[in-house]
């Protein structure tokens, strides 16, 4: 749902446990995406080696919008990628995990495959940190061979049970990857170029 005031935290966090994360954005929810404050976060988490992926431009219910609306959310976000950090991503996360066939159709269309998680933090429905906590040790008592996890950068509690989920997963076996790594190493953009100059446009 970011870039928010939380991301570099979080990007901080991770490096401690060599860990790499996709970060699912959107261009215009919390914050707008083009603010030079988000600009630099993004870019720090790009060069740390984590994976930017599109959350679409404004969170909206894609399941609920026609092709073309579902066609700006996603190339809208895309645009705004390039222009920053030179790069279109390859995969999008429907917001609140709610798409259909159109919106398969139109992602495979723009070069994108449909992400989803199978295991949600809790985070955005309120969860305590102590409650963000507890769903990873009961995930890793589980412990399925892979664990795809839905965190959100603009909660602070999810950056206060960030130390204690990494040590959880990693104290499990678990290596910490991004979702193109996960599935078998693919490429996380589409298309890679120069990032924009600043300009009115943005």
């Amino acid at each position: 749902d970011g870039p928010y005031v939380y991301s570099s935290d979080i990007v901080l966090t991770l490096a401690k446990y060599n860990a790499k994360a996709t970060f699912f954005v959107n261009g215009n929810n919390w914050e707008c995406i083009y603010s030079r404050e988000n600009e630099m976060r993004l870019k720090a988490a790009l060069a740390a080696g984590h994976q930017i992926a599109s959350h679409t431009w404004r969170h909206a219910d894609l399941a609920n919008l026609d092709r073309d609306e579902v066609k700006s959310e996603m190339t809208q976000l895309d645009d705004a990628l390039v222009k920053i950090l030179g790069v279109k991503p390859a995969f999008v996360r429907p917001p609140y995990g709610s798409y259909n066939d159109l919106c398969r159709q139109v992602a495979q269309e723009n070069g994108q495959s449909i992400v989803q998680w199978d295991f949600d933090s809790g985070d955005s429905a309120g969860a305590s940190a102590s409650q963000i906590e507890d769903a990873y040790q009961d995930i890793v008592q589980r412990h399925p061979s892979t664990i795809l996890t839905l965190n959100h950068e603009t909660y602070e509690t999810t950056v206060q049970a960030l130390n204690n989920a990494l040590e959880t997963l990693t104290g499990a076996g678990y290596r910490l990857v991004t979702v193109a790594e996960c599935l078998g190493g693919l490429d996380p953009y589409v298309s890679r170029t120069v990032p924009a100059v600043r300009d009115a446009s943005w």
